[in-house]
């Protein structure tokens, strides 16, 4: 214990002791004895048939799009107002057309300049652009050149498609977003002008939800397990690839190399401006990399397809690794972080974790890992909240291959938002949610709640290191207050120091003990709306009995909760506590929201 937490405790005790007598009478959290569980039904909709399909990007712009059905006419199916390229040069409209479309009579005009349609012939999609030798470089889709003057206004503009006589089509748009693309979302026999639309960024994934019917699964948690992700990596034959929010251990850099020395194809792709900066560990580690045979690449910048790389996942052959942890030595490690994770074998999942790590790779916002190196200031600071131990923490939880019914592949920004609220709301009697923090304003915490409101028992650990402490506090608060008015089986708590693990950093969902999601997302509206996150919902009552039996253990072991009632006194002094414990122990670095 070091001199700071010991004042921090010693203060917080004679805190206690003034109100001592107070305290009595009021329970604190224990774990619930095996007759008060709910039993487990799973959530309807649990298959994932047709709600697999839901995702957050627009239809248009789906990476696996199915045919459809030609339109009547032409129509604008697609902008790009915005390429960040100089002078906005290459900027494109995509017509969607029936087959053999004659496009010599038709006009696009913004009601200032008008540009006419090549004499052309053509079927489907094309890009129609002033500039086609740039716009070539910027999409996929046919280009065909515009004669005369367009400009698409990055503020707003009307887009009209004329033939000699009449408007055939219209759309409207808002300001436009950098390196961002407009989608139509409306139908097409809606009237014009259209400004049903949607704006995805530039090269962005739209997955829908995969799911495999998955035999086992190696279920284990962190820092309990540290072996498992090692040995992921090291069981390599074919091909290993790696992503990463962070990077800095050593350890598992070497494990890269040897794979690669022995033939393995190996990549690592890691983000290029973590929030805080990057740490200084990692330089050592590209190099190790690099020098190994090890392709790495970082992704982000201005503009990036994503605001933050953030999963944590691995796909060794056909094997998939997802995880909570970053690769370093308190997350993956074993040496600071509770965190979930989990190993799975499928040809069909692997192959679809390897086609999003491979769009997300060879994006045109990757940078590769020597240039990157070269060009980066680093910082000192890779985990603050690590204190130095004597000891390895014990291994309470031991991993387990346990069967499995099914699992689902979930990516942010894409889909997991949608099939997550769907699962929540399919919950019929429990719901379990661990999270370092949570945002008030997330929908999936608006879901939760509505699942407490059908009378779904509820509970959610908190994290309570310096950085998200009061945050966290504040919620609890709102919540117990919250559940007292309306009556809710929901409670909260904070996590407290243990000798298990040095903080929460899992993000973990079990409901009803048959689903449990495990992965990088953390329950904030960027992680979940505008970062690459990946996660997996894993279908099955022993898969989710292993999480829901750590999450007790974490809940009841050293946690405490804030009990509805608790008197002003008892409240005074906590709070007196808090603040100065708080002078001890708190410290700068990175928000949880990022980790």
């Amino acid at each position: 214990m070091t001199a700071r937490r010991a004042a921090f405790v010693a203060v917080f005790g004679c805190c206690l002791l003034a109100s001592a007598t107070i305290l009595a009478g009021f329970a604190f959290a224990t774990e619930p004895a095996a007759s008060d569980r709910h039993v487990a039904r799973a959530p309807s909709g649990s298959g994932g048939s047709d709600s697999a399909t839901a995702r957050a990007c627009p239809a248009r712009a789906s990476t696996t799009r199915p045919p459809t059905a030609p339109p009547p006419h032409p129509r604008i199916v697609g902008l790009s107002p915005n390429p960040t390229t100089d002078d906005n040069a290459g900027e494109f409209v995509v017509l969607e057309t029936p087959p053999d479309t004659r496009l010599a009579e038709l006009t696009l005009t913004d009601g200032h300049t008008t540009a006419a349609l090549p004499n052309e012939t053509v079927s489907g999609r094309v890009a129609l652009s002033t500039a086609p030798n740039v716009t070539e470089t910027l999409t996929d889709t046919p280009v065909l050149a515009l004669e005369g003057h367009l400009q698409l206004a990055n503020g707003g503009d009307r887009l009209r498609l004329r033939n000699a006589t009449t408007t055939v089509d219209a759309v409207s748009y808002d300001s436009a977003p950098a390196a961002e693309r407009w989608y139509r979302t409306a139908a097409a026999d809606e009237a014009i002008p259209v400004t049903d639309g949607r704006w995805w960024p530039r090269d962005a994934t739209c997955l829908p939800v995969s799911s495999a019917a998955v035999d086992e699964a190696t279920a284990f948690v962190l820092p309990d397990a540290p072996g498992v992700p090692r040995k992921t990596i090291r069981s390599a034959d074919e091909r290993l690839f790696l992503a990463g929010y962070t990077v800095t251990s050593e350890a598992v850099a070497a494990d890269l190399v040897d794979a690669a020395e022995r033939g393995v194809e190996v990549a690592v792709l890691l983000e290029a401006s973590p929030v805080g900066g990057t740490p200084a560990p990692t330089a050592a580690v590209l190099e190790t990399l690099e020098d190994g045979g090890v392709e790495v690449r970082v992704i982000g910048g201005d503009d990036a397809r994503y605001r933050y790389h953030h999963p944590k996942y691995a796909v060794a052959d056909d094997r998939v690794l997802v995880t909570t942890e970053n690769w370093k030595p308190a997350g993956v490690g074993g040496e600071s972080s509770r965190g979930w994770g989990v190993r799975l074998e499928d040809e069909a999942l692997a192959a679809d974790l390897a086609g999003v790590f491979r769009a997300d790779f060879e994006g045109w916002d990757t940078t590769a890992g020597a240039a990157y190196r070269a060009n980066t200031s680093f910082v000192d600071d890779d985990d603050p909240v690590v204190t130095a131990r004597d000891t390895a923490f014990p291994t309470v939880h031991e991993p387990a291959t346990v069967p499995v019914e099914s699992a689902e592949l979930l990516v942010a920004p894409d889909n997991a938002e949608y099939r997550l609220q769907e699962l929540l709301r399919g919950a019929d009697d429990e719901i379990l949610v661990v999270q370092p923090s949570i945002a008030t304003d997330v929908s999936l915490l608006e879901s939760t709640l509505e699942a407490a409101r059908r009378g779904v028992d509820v509970r959610i650990l908190l994290g309570s290191t310096w950085y998200n402490t009061e945050e966290n506090e504040r919620l609890a608060a709102d919540l117990e207050r919250l559940a007292a008015s309306d009556d809710l089986s929901l409670e909260v708590q904070l996590v407290s120091d243990t000798d298990r693990f040095e903080k929460i950093h899992a993000k973990g969902i079990v409901i009803d003990r048959e689903v449990a999601i495990v992965g990088s997302a953390n329950w904030n509206e960027n992680s979940l709306e505008n970062n690459r996150e990946v996660l997996v919902a894993l279908h099955g009552a022993e898969i989710a009995t292993y999480y829901a039996d750590v999450f007790e253990a974490d809940w009841s072991g050293d946690a405490w909760r804030f009990p509805i009632g608790l008197s002003a006194a008892v409240v005074a002094a906590l709070v007196a506590a808090a603040i100065v414990g708080r002078r001890y122990v708190r410290f700068g670095g990175p928000p949880s929201e990022y980790t």
